[in-house]
């Protein structure tokens, strides 16, 4: 599995600038943590930060984390927060009174806050679980100082969902070209079903969206770049990422910046929309929730748009856990690292996560279904894969990019494009040079 994440792992270990996430970072009040400590040796309780809110992702962690509380003897007590809230006050969070422990993503967004000594190296912990992962996870978990701070634990592809019974039913095929992609939508659309549920008030979503729209277009190579802004965003070749937007927009849900994404995600499972592009550890995550039919879902990789890429990158991001500097149990907050970091609690983990794939050497994972098998799948047949706009650029980048993203949905002509390209542009001089 870890065949696609090497070519993106092996980048970010050399320049750190090739990376979820989904979220965005940002300054702000956040709620200091509760959680008390025991003291700093192991068995003493360990306070874990989690950004893992929603329902079903949150019973999976409240799993590992009894796992790790019977391998170490170390209580843990769960700080949940929002994910978007936890996301954007993540630096106030880790600077005030941090958990010992804290949900985060790897690449980029796990080098930064290392940078800015907001977290603890865990090179001794990584000794003992190195052998559980191959050198592409390690790299992805490794500072711009060449020392580890992450213990991942999986990662799942943005793709685009559909349900199947509505396909047979409508006689639709799966797409593998941009042509067809648009074609489909407009038969859907002329059939009185949304095409493609679409939402952006959390910001995150159309990162994505031009993600993959840039990687279709212009290469996995030209986005590590122009995350980089070794590529400048007046460059034609964001031109045209936004020119296939605004040709796909009348197909997408409209009112995106006004909807959250588990309502896009409702639309699909109610059969009004026919497709939706978003992670798997978003949209399955989302029917698991909601009890709806997961066997009835499935997915297909973007469609080509520039033959000379094909379909061979996509977002395929990997969450973990760090060690805040801060923390006040450091000995069994490691202890615990050191149990998540082995092949029997991934497996632990995705007994209840019906949607992320596991990222340990050998991992036996009986319990995975259809689009846990499929990703495994897709994510293997990628030359390279990307960790999401938001870990992938400077964090303030990111978030300007959101704000310029929701201006285009707003208004997706063509005459805006070319303000919104230098108004990138002028931000990212800012950022990228301060």
């Amino acid at each position: 599995m870890l065949k696609g994440v090497a070519g993106a792992a092996g980048l970010a270990a050399v320049s750190g600038g090739l990376l979820t996430a989904c979220g965005s970072s940002g300054s702000g009040s956040s709620k200091p943590s509760t959680g008390g400590s025991s003291g700093s040796s192991k068995g003493g309780t360990v306070t874990f930060g989690s950004n893992y809110s929603d329902p079903g992702v949150k019973a999976a962690f409240a799993s590992l984390c009894a796992g790790a509380t019977t391998s170490t003897g170390s209580p843990i007590k769960i700080n949940t927060v929002d994910h978007n809230t936890f996301q954007n006050n993540i630096t106030s969070y880790l600077q005030g009174t941090p958990d010992d422990l804290f949900t985060w993503f790897a690449g980029y967004r796990m080098q930064y806050f290392a940078a800015q000594g907001l977290a603890q190296p865990i090179d001794d912990v990584w000794e003992k679980i190195g052998g559980s992962f191959g050198p592409a996870a390690k790299a992805l978990s490794t500072g711009l100082d060449g020392h580890q701070y992450l213990v991942p634990l999986y990662n799942y592809p943005w793709v685009v969902f559909y349900n199947k019974s509505v396909f047979a039913a409508k006689g639709y095929t799966v797409p593998t070209t941009w042509d067809q992609y648009l074609a489909l939508a407009k038969k859907m659309k002329a059939d009185g079903i949304v095409p493609i549920a679409f939402a952006d008030k959390d910001g995150w979503p159309g990162l994505g969206t031009f993600d993959i729209l840039n990687m279709r277009i212009n290469g996995f190579d030209y986005h590590s770049k122009l995350m980089k802004h070794q590529i400048p965003w007046t460059d034609q070749g964001v031109a045209t990422v936004f020119q296939h937007w605004a040709e796909l927009m009348p197909y997408l849900q409209t009112g995106a910046n006004g909807r959250i994404w588990q309502d896009a995600a409702k639309a699909l499972e109610a059969k009004q929309a026919g497709m939706m592009f978003q992670g798997t550890n978003q949209v399955a995550a989302q029917y698991v929730s909601d009890k709806a039919n997961l066997d009835d879902l499935d997915f297909f990789v973007f469609p080509e748009i520039n033959p000379t890429y094909g379909q061979d990158y996509m977002d395929a991001p990997t969450d973990g856990f760090m060690l805040s500097k801060k923390a006040k149990n450091t000995d069994a907050a490691k202890a615990v690292l050191e149990y998540i970091g082995t092949g029997a609690a991934e497996a632990n983990f995705l007994k209840t996560d019906q949607w992320d794939v596991g990222l340990a050497n050998g991992l036996s994972v009986p319990t995975y279904d259809a689009i846990q098998k499929k990703s495994v799948t897709e994510i293997a047949k990628c030359k390279a894969v990307a960790q999401f706009m938001d870990r992938d650029a400077d964090p303030a980048m990111a978030t300007a990019m959101i704000s310029i993203i929701q201006k285009f949905i707003d208004n997706p002509t063509t005459s805006s494009i070319a303000s919104l390209q230098k108004s990138a542009e002028d931000q990212a001089k800012a950022i990228y040079t301060s």
